[in-house]
């Protein structure tokens, strides 16, 4: 199974327990009707707990949000909690008011102004945007393959920049040096372009970019990178400082963005 299946089945797993998750706080709320709860035991499924289970949803489910639709980001924690609301009405009820079972009257207890069921809503949308996120599985793959891609360099140059302030500047520039090149292979790959060479070197893969994709100054701020990640990479003139790897691995995180 490739990172595409994995995430995919990851992603409906979490849409399922969100559906449970549903299910659990209506039935919490006596809300449940008869033929859901009649599916739900002929079918031996039994309902979480929602105040036990529901906060490792929302981390892992925030987790694929952020990575895949974060557009939608902002909005998913709003239904969890938002802490600009000025005062608290069925519209700013939240999912953190209702797992400490808030509820909010007027003349004492006769007049209910919001109650906890405010929050059913709320989880309604959450396992929405999450679903929404599914289905960008299915019609933008390969919009997700860049973001894992993407993932994978900024988890490699956040190693190259810890490695670089404790003092290791070759194998910092070695690392950011790395990625720099898998960059520039991928976006070859995603425009057909195909070296000789079995072995192409940064520079080999930025003159074929500089042919068909990029622009002089482009073509030369990636020169100027090779250059120093060479510094890292053989023994020169004289060894790489700390400026000169900060410089390299500030540059990777720019050609990424814009190449």
């Amino acid at each position: 199974m490739d990172k595409m299946e994995e995430l995919k089945k990851e992603i409906e797993s979490l849409v399922r327990q969100g559906e449970l998750l549903l299910c659990a706080m209506v039935d919490d709320l006596g809300k449940l009707d008869k033929a859901t709860k009649k599916r739900l035991k002929d079918n031996n499924i039994p309902l979480p707990n929602y105040h036990n289970e529901y906060d490792i949803w929302y981390s892992e489910s925030l987790r694929v949000i952020q990575q895949l639709l974060p557009g939608r980001l902002d909005d998913f924690v709003k239904q969890y909690k938002d802490d600009r609301r000025k005062e608290i009405t069925y519209a700013t009820y939240t999912i953190s008011d209702y797992l400490i079972s808030l509820r909010r009257t007027r003349g004492g207890y006769d007049t209910i102004i919001v109650d906890t069921d405010a929050a059913i809503p709320r989880m309604q949308n959450q396992v929405s945007i999450l679903k929404s996120v599914l289905r960008r599985t299915s019609s933008s793959l390969f919009d997700i393959r860049e973001v894992l891609q993407a993932n994978i360099f900024d988890s490699e140059l956040d190693a190259a920049q810890e490695l670089c302030k404790r003092g290791f500047f070759r194998a910092s520039g070695a690392m950011a040096g790395v990625v720099l090149e898998a960059h520039l292979s991928h976006v070859c790959t995603q425009h057909n372009l195909k070296t000789r060479k079995k072995k192409p070197t940064i520079g080999d893969l930025n003159d074929l970019l500089k042919d068909n994709v990029i622009d002089t100054a482009k073509w030369r701020f990636v020169q100027h990178l090779g250059d120093l990640r060479n510094l890292c990479d053989h023994k020169r003139e004289r060894d790489p400082e700390q400026n000169d790897v900060n410089d390299l691995i500030e540059g990777v995180k720019k050609v990424i963005k814009t190449v």
